[in-house]
């Protein structure tokens, strides 16, 4: 590290511990703790905040009520989407009422003992809307009661609902209870991160599952007035060093975004999941669809989506892909007319189309009990193959591995086909026994 980064490093460690105020001061005349940055009434100010107290002292509290997006009904049709979203969750997970919305954020990225979340945003259904609160840490020694606060929350909703929140903000916040230690853990019953399924169900067609990006291509929502997340923990420790708190402002509306975009998104996916062919909006929304079902197990489901999918004239790629796994449900299935027909249309110079062809020779030789057919569909690999590395399309050791597999594949079959034929010639160049009586 250079000297230039780890002085960086350090400046930003010790924001952390803010400048204390002089006890001569107006915040001292007015109550407040010394070291609490000089900025924070106006940031209160600024956003219609208050000070909120809890046993372990205070924090910046902020509450608001928005109309929208409305909150999914707790029916047959949530359930069946949360079977395959989340299979082993209990049964209130199933119950939006239950939910409750966080993200977070911090002082960093790379998470870590030494990375704190300075603002908490939770969210949960209320009135025919999303009612959001936020939990400020105005210096370092209000973390406990901004863990206390969000822990009385998660008391009353037990499932938590995040957006990558497993893999950051979940592991963060347990890391500061555990270090706080005067504040026990909070416990979720569930907890569902819509980050796979959004992925799963969205990112071929749109690339980038960011949740900005979601909420313009899939809700049709745009964000106004946020700010850059890359530069967030430094307005908060230009905060704390008792720069001005203006930066600040927008960061709360973007976690309001954030938990906004998380809501919106959660009911998209619960409409999709259940019910793909009505309220899915795109060919991709089915296979997406479809996939899941493979993977939770829902084989006759699946097939039904794969083909529906198909029908709806997918892009390339996703189309070889649906063909690829419609053939495994089709042969797991005993359907091996439908799986071959499969695997003969996707034959080819791409990574499912050398998965169909091996796939092909491999049920000729050991089902079909057809050697020949099986060398002639290998020498047609090997052919293409010799094509595709002429033409560059193709990795030199793929293509090593692959000739290797098929040339081996195709020397026993031709050992096998020539006993096949000679079998064949002797059986017909005798007569048979009703001949020969």
């Amino acid at each position: 590290m250079s000297s230039t980064a780890q002085g960086d490093k350090f400046s930003r460690l010790a924001a952390l511990k803010p400048a204390r105020k002089s006890r001569g001061s107006a915040a001292a005349t007015r109550g407040y703790a010394p070291d609490i940055p000089e900025g924070s009434d106006r940031l209160a100010q600024l956003l219609g905040a208050s000070t909120a107290r809890t046993a372990f002292g205070e924090h910046l509290a902020l509450r608001r009520w928005f109309p929208e997006p409305d909150e999914p009904e707790n029916s047959p049709v949530s359930r069946v989407a949360m079977g395959l979203l989340a299979p082993n969750a209990p049964q209130e997970a199933s119950d939006p009422r239950q939910w409750l919305f966080l993200d977070t954020e911090t002082t960093g990225l790379a998470g870590g003992t030494g990375t704190y979340a300075f603002l908490i945003g939770i969210a949960w259904w209320d009135a025919g809307g999303l009612e959001v609160e936020q939990f400020f840490m105005r210096e370092h020694s209000e973390e406990h009661s901004v863990l206390a606060a969000l822990a009385e929350r998660m008391a009353e909703r037990r499932v938590l609902v995040t957006f990558n929140g497993k893999t950051f903000d979940w592991p963060l916040l347990d890391t500061r209870y555990r270090m706080a230690r005067t504040v026990k853990t909070p416990a979720p019953r569930a907890h569902l991160d819509f980050l796979h399924p959004a992925r799963q169900l969205w990112r071929m067609r749109i690339g980038s599952v960011r949740l900005a990006d979601l909420e313009r291509k899939i809700l049709g929502w745009r964000r106004e007035g946020d700010c850059f997340s890359e530069l967030i923990p430094q307005y908060y420790f230009d905060f704390l060093r008792g720069g001005t708190p203006d930066p600040l402002v927008p960061v709360f509306y973007h976690n309001q975004m954030d938990l906004r975009g998380l809501a919106g998104i959660s009911t998209r996916i619960l409409e999709v999941v259940a019910d793909p062919e009505n309220h899915g909006t795109h060919a991709l929304d089915l296979f997406g669809v479809s996939r899941l079902c493979e993977r939770r197990g829902e084989t006759t489901r699946a097939r039904r989506l794969y083909s529906r999918s198909l029908e709806a004239q997918l892009p390339a790629e996703a189309d070889r892909a649906a063909r690829k796994s419609l053939a495994l449900l089709a042969k797991r299935g005993g359907d091996w007319a439908g799986a071959v027909k499969l695997w003969e249309s996707v034959a080819g110079d791409t990574r499912e189309g050398w998965e169909a062809y091996r796939e092909l020779a491999i049920h000729y030789e050991h089902r079909a009990h057809d050697p020949l057919r099986a060398a002639g569909i290998v020498r047609k690999a090997l052919a293409e193959l010799r094509r595709a590395n002429r033409l560059g399309t193709m990795a030199a050791p793929a293509y090593r591995a692959r000739r290797a597999d098929f040339e081996h594949r195709l020397a026993r079959l031709e050992k096998k086909a020539g006993r096949t034929l000679l079998e064949r010639l002797e059986f017909e160049s005798c007569p048979s026994a009703a001949e020969s009586n």
